[in-house]
């Protein structure tokens, strides 16, 4: 594990404390920064189907799942 400048815990691209507090779902570019992917990259798996965790499609955006993002990055409560 990296440690920010605040020498906070960072998981991929977002703190373990920031990724802990996020709500039940998340936009695709959020769950993007905490897995460290782009933004061309994660909407072009989405659109595949192939994000590693699930995604719903509402109306014309994204929604991740919160508790799959915390589980596929070892955070799960």
């Amino acid at each position: 594990m990296r440690e920010s400048h605040t020498t906070r815990p960072v998981v991929r691209g977002m703190a373990k404390d920031e990724l802990l507090a996020l709500p039940a779902a998340v936009d695709l570019e959020t769950a993007n920064r905490a897995l460290g992917l782009g933004r061309s990259k994660g909407y072009e798996l989405a659109k595949r189907g192939q994000y590693p965790c699930r995604v719903l499609r509402l109306g014309n955006s994204y929604r991740v799942v919160t508790a799959e993002l915390q589980v596929l990055l070892g955070l799960a409560v």
